[in-house]
């Protein structure tokens, strides 16, 4: 599985490095030096702290718009850039809701994956949401970055699908042709657990065709054990935090407390 040859372990735990509110974004906060300060902060905590892989995210673009800003991307490639003397281990970039500009973040980077809604049809808080997969994957393609890996989500956090169909069958759909290199399944929102049971309902039909599937929010210390056993990775970012709470900062005594625990898990595999 390729997760295995990108990460070196079983179970590879993918770290949100969360970004602060970018120019633009109502909750920015003036300066680009301490949005990088902190981003450097939180790398390093994550990184010292034993992850396997990093995951950076315009968690805090808040709210999120259908089509980002160029001043989004821009600074998203400029922070990333910044970083990337920094960054020691595989990484992916994932722009809130924008699939394509998540592609061409990843090319802008030299990142080796991608996460978004790049299947699917739904609506939420803000607004209705149509993906267009088969102009992700041409676009990916046309870059010249087939090796980016596509992680699609499966059951989009804080968003439901326009019409509700069996978990099953959009695994499936999502999966034909090939172009899906992972499968996420989320809670309800950032930091909230997914239902296990649709988790194994996903990986029951995706290792026969061993396509990874990643619990995508809410795995926690607690939680870790039940979850690893229903899936091939993690990506998480809120229980690395003061507190295990979104809005805090990533405590590398909490990273490594968690990895911990994963190495426990791994010997026994």
């Amino acid at each position: 599985m390729w997760i295995h040859e990108m990460f070196g372990v079983q179970k590879p735990i993918i770290a949100l490095l969360h970004l602060d509110a970018l120019p633009g974004d109502p909750g920015y906060c003036g300066s680009l030096n301490e949005v990088l300060d902190h981003a450097y902060a939180d790398l390093t905590a994550l990184q010292n702290g034993g992850v396997d892989g990093i995951l950076f995210a315009n968690e805090f673009s808040l709210p999120y718009q259908p089509v980002a800003d160029i001043a989004t991307i821009s600074t998203m490639a400029y922070l990333i850039g910044s970083l990337r003397s920094e960054i020691r281990l595989p990484f992916g970039v994932n722009v809130v809701k924008n699939p394509i500009a998540t592609i061409d973040l990843g090319a802008a980077t030299g990142a080796k994956f991608g996460r978004s809604c790049f299947s699917g049809a739904y609506m939420g808080e803000y607004g209705l949401y149509t993906s267009n997969s088969g102009e992700a994957v041409r676009h990916r393609k046309a870059l010249g970055i087939e090796d980016f890996k596509l992680l699609y989500k499966v059951n989009p956090e804080a968003d439901s699908y326009l019409v509700q169909r069996d978990v099953k069958v959009v695994a499936k759909s999502i999966m034909f042709g090939g172009f899906a290199d992972g499968l996420c399944v989320s809670g309800a929102a950032a930091g909230s657990e997914p239902d296990s049971s649709i988790l194994a309902e996903v990986y029951s039909v995706a290792k026969p065709r061993n396509v990874p599937v990643f619990c995508n929010t809410g795995c926690r210390h607690e939680n870790v054990r039940e979850k690893l056993q229903l899936c091939d990775a993690v990506c998480m970012g809120t229980a690395f935090k003061t507190d295990g709470c979104l809005t805090g900062r990533v405590e590398e005594a909490r990273v490594r407390s968690f990895m911990d625990i994963v190495a426990g898990i791994r010997a026994g595999l």
